[in-house]
């Protein structure tokens, strides 16, 4: 009698310790799954500045480039109206 107890004793210990070990585990897997979610979480921010700041560039350049263009243009017709005046005088 006293070897059955002692078994069931030593058998449910085991199982105590097997049961927390599986919650360890499920614990531990868990916390890595936040983990790798707040780490998506971060890398797509961190794309989305990356993409926004290369979007102001592209934008930043083409309007600097359309305004020199402008400029370009104002030149060429100062330049033909002073020649126009010469030619009247």
């Amino acid at each position: 009698m006293s070897q059955d107890k002692q078994t069931e004793r030593q058998t449910e210990r085991q199982r105590d310790k097997q049961t927390e070990r599986q919650a360890d585990k499920e614990t531990k897997r868990q916390r890595d799954r936040q983990t790798d979610r707040q780490t998506y979480r971060e890398t797509d921010r961190h794309r989305d500045r990356q993409t926004k700041r290369q979007t102001d560039r592209q934008t930043h350049t083409h309007t600097h480039t359309h305004t020199q263009t402008d400029t370009h243009t104002q030149t060429d017709r100062q330049t033909d109206t002073h020649t126009h005046r010469q030619t009247d005088l």
